[in-house]
This record gives structure tokens, sequence and C-alpha cells, in this order.
């Protein structure tokens, strides 16, 4: 950890930063030559400034320039052709004013050299092969993703969040349609009363991520989230796979929650949830109610997220205190209903019964990583994100613990309503006067949550947009209201299209499998940040560091496996747990750890992240084959994308950051045909 001293007085300079744009602009104009200089050497050997501050070996300018280029000047825009960010002329910032909104033209979509022609793509197709080896393990660097890219947006999003906003943000985008309706599916058919236990341990599994979050979003404030994480840790391809389940994750987590903001609605009024959407039975199963009021009211919501990143939080946070103040009328009012005979039988579905309901479950803590895409908005990312993550996510265990146990002390779990659980138990109970207002409750909850994630999702395609992985006129910010209206736009249509269709017992279990998977690589990636930096770690201390990651993977595999298959012998549970373990202590003592976080970082290391890793793959091997069947399937068709345009894509912008970095840095010309500058090198110390 850096020197306590030190932290401090960064965070001191970042505020000043922050206060005074005005000088702040002068100083990186006055030091222009410096932070050129700089940004070369961090991005063509991996010696720059964030890289030094990284191994405590940098100096008070170094310290200074490095302040300066994470905080920016916190109004917004790109001023004379300057990065706010970094202090250095940006070259990708055009000042077409059509540009710098968020209109398009034809070259926005794919601008890159493969794709000028139908002879420039059949020659990209045929070098294909020779790509993927180059970019499929390339990785970007920490000063790439938040100085270069973020250039490519042509505006700066706006600092207006303190940790206030991130904490409410937090809770807003988790409690929602969760607790509100999986918690009558996984108590009526799952676990019982012991759903109270599957949300404990959903809840661990959730925090043990979060955690795993807060340091690299402390490190990488940026809006990209886990792909920008991935892409600096674990290489091109894999945060590739990974954007694309984010996105699916969000798309769904976006569909789920409006149609669910439709049934209780429904409930609301005294019918039932299906007499609200329109009934075509020849579509299927899982597709046969078609939702239009759930498009409405995403449509109504990204109108308000697009305007205002400030308004939007404002909204989020008073409207979040009002729902938890109804959580808390529910849990009182409930509590002078409880029947402890509705707790016999507790556990009626066994042990795999939990196990189940929590993989289900697991749903209702989706939304927390949406606080990591907001680090460009963030004032202190070093003291916001922090508390914001864990002190949201603290709040939400308690709450859904409590709400859990509530709702099956007053009904036997037999008769908990799976569609609007609380709304019928307050009615079984005889108190129809509390009806109306759980029913406000929970709708004013799915709102925030809707809100949250349209603008987390936006966030996130932002910065894919950037890499070029996505069509690049998506990463565009709006030059007066500092937000990517473009990805709103679009990520919220696909949200109305799948809510239009699709139930949501068909996306739920999917969204568990896609997130649990994410959460997964990212404590991969916490391990490979903390014990593998290239120049520093030994050949023989990387080949240990993958053999133990391979044993802990595979070990917790197996466990899931074995679980799945109903095998009953504890001997084998043993054994399997054993590897982990010992793979887990064969990291700690015998791979030297190459990096220690500047400001904040997760404890217990590698403990920590290698249980979130056992904990999250165990808990997949509880969802059922088909999902995990729709699962391989959206894989292949990302990975058609990929090699049809994806990797063609970001291996042109690549040579175009080679090209950009040697013009403007006047350093040596590398080889322009890959990108080791920006993905090859990871930040090493100083020599």
């Amino acid at each position: 950890m850096a020197d306590p001293p030190n932290v401090i007085e960064n965070e001191e300079n970042r505020n000043d930063n922050e206060n005074n744009s005005d000088t702040n602009n002068s100083n990186n104009s006055g030091n222009d030559d410096d932070n050129s200089s700089a940004s070369a050497s961090g991005s063509a050997s991996g010696n720059g400034n964030d890289n030094a501050n990284r191994n405590g070996n940098d100096n008070d300018n170094e310290n200074d320039n490095n302040n300066a280029g994470r905080d920016g000047d916190g109004d917004g825009n790109v001023n004379n052709n300057n990065d706010s960010i970094t202090g250095e002329r940006d070259n990708n910032v055009d000042n077409d004013p059509k540009k710098n909104s968020c209109s398009c033209a034809k070259s926005d979509f794919f601008p890159e050299e493969s794709f000028q022609s139908w002879s420039s793509y059949g020659k990209a197709l045929m070098e294909t092969r020779a790509r993927l080896k180059e970019r499929l393990l390339a990785r970007s660097s920490d000063d790439h993703e938040i100085h270069g890219l973020r250039a490519r947006s042509q505006n700066q999003m706006k600092r207006d969040l303190n940790w206030f906003d991130l904490i409410w943000f937090g809770v807003g985008a988790v409690m929602g349609a969760g607790v509100f309706v999986l918690t009558g599916e996984a108590a009526h058919d799952l676990a019982g009363p012991a759903v109270l236990i599957s949300y404990l341990v959903s809840g661990c599994a959730a925090l043990l991520s979060v955690i795993c979050y807060t340091e690299f979003a402390v490190e990488l404030p940026v809006a990209g989230g886990s792909f920008a994480y991935l892409r600096v840790e674990l290489g091109d391809f894999v945060a590739f796979i990974a954007a694309g389940n984010i996105l699916f994750e969000y798309v769904v987590a976006g569909a789920s929650v409006s149609r669910s903001w439709t049934s209780y609605c429904a409930t609301l009024f005294n019918y039932k949830p299906n007499e609200f959407r329109i009934s075509m039975p020849s579509m299927g199963k899982g597709f046969e109610y078609w939702d239009p009021m759930a498009v409405v009211v995403s449509v109504v919501i990204c109108i308000f997220a697009s305007f205002s990143m400030k308004g939007s939080s404002r909204f989020n946070s008073v409207a979040t205190i009002i729902h938890i103040g109804v959580l808390l009328f529910i849990i009182i009012a409930g509590s002078t209903q409880a029947n402890l005979a509705n707790f016999d039988p507790f556990s009626p579905f066994g042990f795999q019964g939990i196990l189940k309901a929590s993989s289900v479950i697991f749903f209702a803590y989706v939304g927390f990583d949406g606080v990591a895409t907001l680090g460009e908005e963030t004032k202190k990312p070093g003291r916001d994100i922090p508390i914001g993550l864990v002190g949201s996510m603290l709040i939400v265990i308690t709450t859904y613990s409590l709400l859990a146990a509530v709702v099956c002390l007053m009904q036997p779990y037999n008769e908990i309503d799976v569609d609007a659980p609380f709304t019928i138990a307050f009615e079984a109970v005889g108190m129809n006067w509390a009806k109306l207002l759980v029913g406000i409750g929970a709708l004013k909850g799915m709102t925030t949550v809707l809100l949250a994630i349209i603008i987390a999702e936006s966030r996130y395609f932002t910065h894919i947009a950037r890499t070029h992985m996505a069509p690049p006129i998506l990463a565009v910010v709006h030059k007066k209201l500092g937000t990517p209206v473009n990805a709103a736009v679009i990520m919220t249509a696909t949200n109305c299209v799948v809510a239009f269709f699709t139930s949501l017992d068909v996306l739920a279990s999917l969204l568990s499998i896609s997130t649990l998977f994410i959460f997964s690589l990212v404590a991969i990636g916490l391990l490979v940040r903390r014990y593998y930096s290239t120049g520093v770690t030994s050949d023989k201390d990387r080949n240990k560091l993958i053999i133990f990651l391979v044993l802990i993977v595979c070990s917790a595999t197996g466990m899931a496996l074995l679980w799945a298959w109903g095998v009953n012998s504890w001997l084998v549970y043993l054994f399997v747990v054993g590897i982990w373990f010992s793979a887990t202590l064969g990291i700690r003592l015998k791979v030297k750890q190459a990096r220690s976080p500047k400001l904040w970082g997760a404890p217990f290391v590698p403990w920590l992240p290698s249980g979130s890793i056992a904990l999250n793959l165990f808990m997949m091997g509880s969802i059922d084959g088909a999902s995990f069947l729709r699962f391989m399937g959206w894989t292949a068709v990302l990975l058609t994308y990929y090699v049809l345009v994806g990797l063609h894509a970001s291996y042109d912008a690549s040579k175009e950051t080679v090209k950009m970095q040697v013009e403007d840095n006047d350093v040596e010309r590398v080889p322009a045909t890959s990108e080791p500058v920006e993905l090859n090198t990871i930040t090493t110390s100083r020599v």
C-alpha cells in the first residue's frame, strides 16, 4: 500500500484540480512537454507516471501530473484541442459540431481501414488467423484506458458524483424486481423459509465480488467497468467475451425489471399480471405474452437518464430513500403478523434447494457493478467508490435478509404468491390497507433500478465502443448534456425488444449465469494484477501463477459439477476443496507479489478473490442445463461477431493508436502491425 500521507496529499491535489479547472488547464498547458514525454514513456515502455506511482518510485512532479490526469478539469468539456484529462494535444477530437453532439454519418459506424471496401474487408478476413494470434492475449495499460480511450468520446463526462450519490445509486440499482418478485418464486418452489439462507449465500458471493471490483474501480476510474479491468489484466479477447456478457447481463436485467414493473402495476389494480399484456399463445412457452407497458416505461426512463447525470442521481437518491422507508414499513408491519409456525419446515427442499434458490436470486444482487462505471463521473474515486460500493451492498444484504424472513413468517411457504409475494401476504393477513403502499413502493424501487441499469449499460457500451469493438459512434458523449446519449438510446431499444417478448422466468436464470461468469473473471483479473507484471515477475513465478490459477478454477468447477451430478461422498468434496486450498496457499507462499494498490486495495489477497471464484462457479452449478445452452448459444454469437467484425475493427484502431503515439510524442517507431505499446505492456516499476 502507498504511504498514508502520500494518499492524503494525492487526494487533496485531486480536489484542488477539480475546484480550480482554469488553473489546472493552465498548468497542463505549461507542462505540455513534460506530460508528452511522460505519456510516451508510459505507453512505450510501461514506465510512465502512472506506472511509477503504482510501484512507489514516482517523484513529486509525476504525482502532480498523474493526479491531474486522473481527475481532469471537472467541467465535462475538451477545450482548445487539449485533453482535459492528460493535458496533452488530442488528435482524436473532432471539432465538427455535428459530431460533438449525437448525430452520425455512415463512416461513424465502420471508419476502420478494413471496412472501407469489400476488397479491404476480404483482405482483412484473409488475415484473420494472424490478427487473432496477435490480439488474443494483447493487453491494455492503465494509462491508455484512463487517458487515451476517453479522448475518443470527443467530450468528457461531468464529475458531479460523491460517495453519498454512489451509495444510493448502488442501493437503487440493486433493490427492485429481485426482492419483490423472485422472493416469491424462490420461497414457494425452491427453498421454503430457508430462502433467508439463500439470500445470505448470494449476498456473500456478491460482497466478495464487490470488494474485487472496488480495487479495480479506484485504480481504473473509467466508464468501462469490468470490461476495462479485464482488458488490462486478461487481454483483449477475454475482455470482448466479457463485454458481450456484460451487455447481455444489463439487457436481460433491464427487460426483467420492466416486465416486473408491469406485473406489480397490474397487481396494484387487482388484475393478474398477464391481463396487462397481449396474449400470443402461438409464440410458445415463455414468449406468449407481449408487454407494451414495459416498453413505454423503459423509453420514458431513458429520456430522463439522458438529460442529466446529476439530475438522475438526485432523483435516484430521493426515490431510493423513500423506497427504503417503504421496505422498513414492510419489515415492521409484517413482523406484527409473524407466526413462527410458518418456519416449520424450515428447509423443505433440503440444502440443494437452498443453493438452487441462491443461484436464481443472485439476480436480486445484480446492478452493483454499475457503480464501477461511474468512475469518470466521480469527484474522488479513491474515497467515494469504496464507500459507495461496500456501503450500498451491506445495506442491500441486510434489507433482503429481513424481507425474506418477514414474508415467510407471514404465510406458509407454499401459500406465498410467486408474482407479488409481499402485496398478497399483507392481503392474506387482513392488512388490505397496506397493499397499496407496498405496491407503490415496489414500483418506485423498480423504477430506480431501471434508471440505474440504463445509466450503467450506456457507460459500459460507451467504453466498449471507444475500443472499436462496437461502432465508435456509440462512444460519443453529448457536448452539452455530458452523457452518452447514443449508447443509452441503442441499449434501451434492445431492452425494449427483449422485454416485449420474453417472460421473467426465462430471463432470470440467463442473467445469473452471465453475471457469475463475469464476476469470476474479475476475481481472476485481480489475482493477475497483484501477482503478475511484465518486466517485474520472473518467468518462474509467472508459470507458477498460471498453474495455481488453473487449479483454483478446475477445483471450483469440479465442486460445481459434483454437486450438479448429485455426488454425496464428503471425501470427494474434501479432496476437491483441498486442491483449491493448496493452490491458493501456493500463490500466497510461492509467488512474489508484483504490485501493490496505491489508494485502496482488497484485503486478504489471494484468499478473498480465490474464494470469490470458487463461490461464483459453485453457484453456477445449480443453474439448469437449458440456461447453459442459451448461454453457450449467446457466446457462439459473440465469437462470430468477433471474428467477422470486432477483431478487425480493434486491430485497425490499435494500429492507429501506435501511429499517433509515434507522431505526437516523437518516439522511435514501433511495428505498425500490432499494438505492443498499448496492449502488450503491463505497467512496471521504473528501473
